[in-house]
């Protein structure tokens, strides 16, 4: 009998949200995504060890000019062991202390993508991740008029995906769980997945892009329980946690996948940089939500290059 997880994945694309290679392989997700948190979980396991020793030496011998390069090597190499044993997108993420420098984000992608294309990895396979700022949407703007695809992280609000769309971002990731978190953390638990403010969330922002034939990849992502996975059944792209991924692949009950919306004549709305900034600074959750996603970023990054200082 088909479980769950076979039903839902004849409605959205599942994608694997660990650097875990064993766990990819088990699960055969078509993408998988990384970020500095779960590069740094993967990278103090016994099977990492030697890529760790590898980069501090070549970090030691000047070959990687800094802790930050060698980090992102280091998430590189992982990227391309999980680019072999899948069919789809590896998302590789921008050192998060870029978040508010649009230039230097630009820049390091361009560098994620020479270090792939010398692992035999083309850029095709590779989404960039950015964190949602002001400054994140320009930078994925520059890159994907240059032909290079990108995951945009850390949405939270309408206001990010209006501008990603008109950025032409490949892949947006809003974040499911960390919104349901922010509600719970004052006495507001939804009673059910359907009334999840997290899940309502992505299918707003599913039915704005389904509604204006808006081609950028909507992924839910950060899920806390499998139902909020299976109210978002029918969204593009889902990256799911293994212990969820296992849940769903040992239930056997059906899937009801989102209603696709009517296309709207009305056109898309755009937002200038101030329209942006203001109406994100009226959103606390979406402000809060964004700041403590960056700076969970960067002291996980921190973490990764003392791992690998030694």
């Amino acid at each position: 009998m088909p479980s769950t997880l076979d039903h839902l994945r004849s409605h959205s694309v599942v994608v694997a949200d660990t650097a875990d290679i064993e766990a990819i392989r088990q699960h055969s997700p078509v993408d998988a995504t990384t970020n500095p948190s779960l590069v740094l979980k993967q990278a103090s396991q016994p099977s990492m060890q030697d890529h760790i020793l590898a980069t501090r030496e070549r970090l030691h011998r000047g070959e990687l000019g800094s802790l930050s390069e060698a980090a992102t090597d280091l998430a590189v190499q992982l990227g391309a062991e999980i680019a072999a044993v899948i069919p789809g997108y590896v998302s590789t993420e921008v050192d998060a202390r870029l978040s508010f420098n649009t230039e230097a984000s630009v820049e390091q992608a361009h560098g994620i993508l020479e270090r792939y294309a010398k692992l035999g990895v083309p850029a095709s396979r590779i989404l960039i991740k950015l964190a949602a700022t002001w400054e994140g949407l320009e930078a994925c703007r520059i890159l994907e008029a240059e032909g290079i695809g990108c995951n945009l992280t850390l949405v939270f609000a309408e206001e990010q995906a209006i501008v990603a769309a008109a950025a032409k971002a490949t892949l947006i990731s809003p974040f499911v769980g960390r919104i349901y978190d922010w509600y719970v953390a004052r006495g507001e638990t939804p009673a059910d997945a359907s009334v999840d403010p997290g899940v309502l969330s992505v299918q707003r922002i599913h039915w704005l892009y389904r509604s204006h034939g808006i081609a950028t990849i909507v992924m839910g992502a950060s899920f806390r329980t499998a139902d909020q996975v299976l109210a978002l059944a029918g969204c593009d792209r889902l990256t799911i946690s293994p212990s969820i991924l296992e849940e769903l692949d040992g239930r056997h009950t059906p899937v009801h996948p989102l209603e696709t919306p009517p296309r709207l004549a009305s056109p898309m709305p755009v937002l200038d940089r101030d329209q942006f900034l203001l109406r994100m600074a009226a959103n606390p959750m979406a402000t809060e939500k964004l700041a403590d996603g960056i700076n969970r970023f960067v002291n996980d990054q921190i973490a990764l290059e003392a791992l690998i200082q030694g």
